[in-house]
């Protein structure tokens, strides 16, 4: 097996994702995320390519990183590392204060997951919800499960109209940062990375 080429000069790069844009290299219909990086970023002299560490939907925002450094990627997406993921919801429905508690226990618990295109019937073992209003939440994940988050809700039979990554591990996204735009991470968000996520 090829290996891939090992970059001399790792790059980490924490971008505020615009809706709309998708996370694929090549789209006929959509922006992709990579349009916003000179070809010098896109690929190393190593041949090292910039990579999305993950992925988010078109119509989901915010916290979107990108490397060219593989072991980067794969500790931060391997399931069994337990990377906190947690996102701003904005739910179709209502929720009272008494069907908040269930929603956040079943949450909890964990939940049988509705099939979704690609994906079959799956579990998630459990997701942290903390309410701001009736409408609007902040739910943390750690499996990464194809539109995990998307699918929590409607198992529990209410739908997400509004998703933004706010948090992955200890980095916070850079509010400053305007839809679409990116900064490369300091040496000390990148060392906090590969330790486990923050409470």
């Amino acid at each position: 097996m090829r290996r891939k080429p090992r970059c001399k000069n790792p790059v980490y790069i924490m971008m505020n994702k615009k809706a709309g844009t998708v996370c694929s290299s090549v789209s006929d219909r959509r922006h992709t995320v990579y349009e916003a990086f000179s070809s010098e970023l896109l690929v190393s002299p190593e041949g090292a390519k910039l990579h999305t560490v993950g992925r988010l939907d078109a119509d989901t925002e915010g916290l979107l990183l990108l490397t060219n450094d593989g072991q980067f990627s794969n500790f931060l997406t391997r399931p069994e590392n337990q990377i906190e993921k947690k996102y701003f919801v904005r739910l179709r429905d209502s929720v009272t204060p008494e069907n908040q508690k269930q929603y956040t226990a079943q949450a909890q618990q964990g939940l049988e997951l509705p099939a979704e295109k690609k994906a079959p019937v799956q579990y998630s073992s459990g997701a942290l919800i903390e309410w701001n209003r009736e409408k609007e939440l902040f739910i943390t994940v750690t499996e990464g499960k194809f539109h995990e988050v998307k699918r929590i809700f409607l198992a529990l039979n209410n739908e997400v109209v509004f998703l933004k990554r706010v948090r992955t591990g200890s980095l916070v996204l850079d509010e400053t940062l305007l839809p679409g735009q990116w900064r490369h991470l300091t040496e000390e968000e990148v060392k906090l990375l590969f330790q486990p996520s923050v409470p």
